[in-house]
């Protein structure tokens, strides 16, 4: 007869995270409810005028489905943990399977403290996160909400505030951009899957190697949040290291072996190229659309560009966000190379199949994506 233990013998207490999640995401703007009412109206307007500009200017069809989802903070890190929980779920389980052959029974108890741990960690770091995401495009997942286009309204309105932009303009400048997105996985309906199978295959690696993955997993988390302590205490942004307790490692470094990070390699060059084309859409569907997304553009881009803050630091170091912003204009100028070369038809055929999808190598260089799949 199978033990109490069975039943909480997981490597990430999800539900546990979520709650987290929920409690530490911080509220926003102070706004009436007068306010919140007009923000969600404005931008879910702004989502549903979207789709037609974007079918003009990438040329692609655009998918029926269902309106954008106007969140709050809360409401995001929750969708994420769902998400990640349906991403990861399958490779945690064989992992954790796997050791439960490899262990004895006696070096298996201590998993539901480190559990629950991994769990209050990830709903801290989507907590800190849910501040900072203005929109996003869920293809992953495999459960309910897959395919939900979230955009969080508090984020809109404080980014809107604190850059004097016309917030009708942002957020459809905002929503063209996730809008491209749906586009993309719909104009490429084998991408998600795709995408689905490198993460998994890049995780299942990582928690096999050298060192117990889920442990390293769970430093790293703990490195993270030792180093917000840590910077808020000493005053100073952490440098090199992850501060009091911490690994030094970012969320990145956990691939290891020379497969490992070309297999990162691949997929972050699919993730410019995913950034960089909804980018590049936002900002050609011109002033006719977006009026001001030229004064848009350049305060957004300065901001993106600057760090605003000790916790900005950290988690720019700890979970890899340098690469991050770097995805958007390394793959901007990938799509604005090819499209110079072949026009925005040529490009597209970058949605035919996985062959046709960027290599790491010609992100930076256009002309050779171009001569491989062109001819």
């Amino acid at each position: 007869m199978a033990g109490p233990e069975q039943h909480d013998d997981r490597l990430v207490d999800w539900d546990l995270a979520a709650r987290t999640a929920t409690r530490l995401a911080r509220p926003g703007p102070r706004v009436s409810a007068a306010e919140a009412r007009r923000v969600v109206d404005v931008v879910r307007e702004a989502a549903a005028e979207s789709p037609p500009h974007v079918a003009r200017v990438s040329q692609l069809l655009v998918p029926a489905g269902p309106p954008a989802r106007v969140v709050e903070r809360g409401a995001w890190a929750r969708a994420n943990v769902a998400s990640f929980a349906s991403l990861l779920s399958p490779v945690v389980d064989e992992a954790l399977d796997e050791r439960r052959a490899r262990s004895a029974r006696s070096s298996l108890r201590g998993l539901g403290v480190a559990r629950r741990v991994t769990g209050v960690q990830l709903g801290s770091l989507l907590a800190l996160l849910s501040s900072r995401v203005l929109g996003q495009y869920d293809a992953l997942g495999e459960g309910p909400g897959t395919g939900d286009l979230l955009v969080v309204a508090p984020n809109v309105l404080a980014v809107q505030r604190e850059l004097g932009l016309d917030l009708r303009d942002f957020a459809r400048w905002v929503c063209l951009h996730e809008e491209t997105h749906r586009v993309q996985f719909a104009a490429a309906p084998w991408l998600a899957d795709h995408l689905r199978e490198r993460a998994r295959a890049l995780s299942g690696d990582v928690l096999r190697g050298p060192g117990a993955g889920a442990d390293r997993v769970a430093q790293t988390l703990r490195g993270l949040r030792g180093a917000v302590e840590g910077v808020r205490g000493s005053g100073t942004p952490a440098s090199g290291s992850s501060g009091p307790g911490g690994s030094g490692l970012g969320v990145l470094d956990l691939a290891t072996t020379a497969d490992q990070r070309r297999a990162l390699a691949e997929v972050t060059a699919v993730m410019a190229l995913l950034e960089g084309h909804a980018d590049v859409v936002m900002d050609d569907v011109g002033p006719s659309v977006v009026p001001t997304v030229a004064t848009i553009r350049r305060r957004f881009s300065a901001r993106r560009g600057s760090s605003r803050g000790l916790l900005d630091a950290v988690l720019r170091h700890g979970l890899g966000l340098e690469a991050k912003l770097r995805q958007y204009a390394d793959g901007a100028r990938f799509v604005r190379g090819v499209v110079g070369e072949v026009g925005t038809g040529g490009f597209n055929a970058v949605w035919s199949s996985p062959a046709a999808l960027p290599l790491p190598e010609e992100v930076a260089d256009p002309a050779a994506w171009v001569r491989r799949v062109h001819g």
